[in-house]
């Protein structure tokens, strides 16, 4: 791409460009470990470059290992019920780029994301920006060019060195933590609740949501040595609830809960009303899917991203509580510890493992000799949905499906599936 080419949008141009970014910038979630660049010195040369759109953001920061696109979603929902305009950066994406960076549940629009790859010619050599960080700073300009009432940045991975970590948010939350991306944040739990902490920054009040002591002292000592309020959203008991059904729900209305309650504090009006029918509507208002999403009743249909195995336990021990035969479809990425996932699959089942379509994809015959040993019901397929296909043919009408183990399983399962009829 010359820097000297002016190339007008369509829809072609638009997929060429994406292509692009895709093949040009490090990606850690088609690439792993070697494409993260951990630190914020690369995302301050890249948002000074582009002005600091940043610092003219009125910003809420949600990290933790699960939950925090759940919570964030929560969030927008109540404030766009209260009639702001609410800018959700969140990752990664199930079907389409843009849902990367939305306002008031629409996606950013194509136009803007072409036009803003092809400033990538403009960027100086030397800051080389990696996927993550070029979206970032994509999302940062979107908002602040439509002139978002208040921006909701999730966590891209870990807190401490996320790029996302150079906001100056009214306040940050920390939904919980949990073993994940032990390769890069850490292999215990509180090397990794000491990265998600990373996130507290001085006199910003910090949200808990971890009911573990553990993790609760590690983000608490930060929060004093930044002189920041604490605040432990665990201690909050509420009736209300949402239109996203996991159970895990109920942990992450706390943490929303404690969000709206500080934002009273600063005199953001809230009210009562808005915070209820927001959290009832979330994903008509934001359309927040993937989070034990219903794609079908008869069959019964449920797809869920939990990815890692506190996620999974979550997820499974719903399933276990639903009285259907199951027939699970389930991939995983590289990094994935298959023989401790194994230990909790939902008994009454049948399984079909598939290899999600990315690099990081892990093809599930390498690991078939654990399948054997552990003594289950399965059949390996080469995608995601020839796997799908197979158990919805294998289905009755009083069975149940599920798609998950994966981003990337749900996502293509998602973006073959919403737009054929059933």
């Amino acid at each position: 791409m010359s820097k000297n080419t002016l190339i007008s949008f369509s829809e072609e141009a638009y997929q060429e460009a994406l292509d692009w970014l895709f093949v040009q910038m490090p990606n850690y979630q088609i690439e792993g470990q070697k494409a993260y660049k951990p630190g914020l010195e690369n995302i301050t040369k890249l948002c000074d470059f582009f002005g600091n759109p940043q610092e003219k953001l009125k910003a809420i920061h949600i990290g933790g290992t699960n939950g925090k696109g759940s919570t964030s979603n929560m969030l927008a929902s109540v404030l766009q019920e209260q009639g702001y305009i609410v800018g959700l950066y969140n990752s990664p994406h199930l079907i389409d780029f843009t849902e990367r960076i939305k306002i008031n549940g629409n996606n950013c629009k194509k136009e803007f994301v072409f036009d803003f790859i092809q400033k990538l010619r403009n960027i100086p050599e030397e800051i080389l920006p990696s996927f993550f960080e070029f979206t970032t700073i994509m999302a940062f300009e979107y908002f602040y060019q439509k002139k978002v009432d208040f921006a909701i940045i999730e966590v891209g991975l870990g807190g401490r060195l996320d790029s996302t970590n150079i906001i100056k948010p009214l306040v940050s939350a920390i939904t919980n933590v949990d073993l994940d991306h032990q390769n890069i944040l850490g292999e215990t739990l509180e090397e990794i609740a000491t990265e998600k902490a990373g996130i507290v920054k001085t006199n910003i009040p910090i949200i808990s949501g971890d009911e573990r002591d553990l993790v609760k002292n590690i983000i608490q000592q930060k929060a004093i040595e930044n002189k920041s309020e604490f605040i432990d959203a665990t201690e909050i008991s509420t009736d209300l609830e949402t239109d996203l059904k996991g159970n895990y729900q109920k942990k992450n209305i706390r943490v929303v809960l404690a969000l709206v309650e500080e934002l009273r504090k600063q005199k953001i009006e809230i009210s009562e009303k808005s915070l209820e029918v927001g959290l009832k509507n979330v994903q008509k208002n934001t359309k927040f899917i993937g989070r034990w999403f219903q794609f079908s009743e008869n069959p019964l249909i449920i797809c869920d991203t939990a990815h890692n195995q506190a996620g999974l336990e979550l997820v499974f021990a719903q399933l276990n509580e639903i009285d259907k035969f199951k027939h699970i479809v389930l991939g995983f990425v590289n990094d994935k510890k298959i023989d401790e996932v194994l230990k909790i699959l939902p008994e009454r089942a049948r399984y079909y493992f598939v290899k999600p379509a990315i690099n990081r994809g892990r093809n599930p015959k390498e690991y078939e000799d654990l399948l054997i040993s552990a003594k289950i019901d399965y059949e390996i397929f080469e995608s995601v949905n020839v796997g799908f296909s197979a158990a919805k043919a294998r289905c009755l009408d009083s069975e149940m499906i599920f798609i998950g183990g994966s981003n990337f399983v749900v996502g293509e399962f998602l973006e073959k599936n919403l737009s054929e009829p059933q």
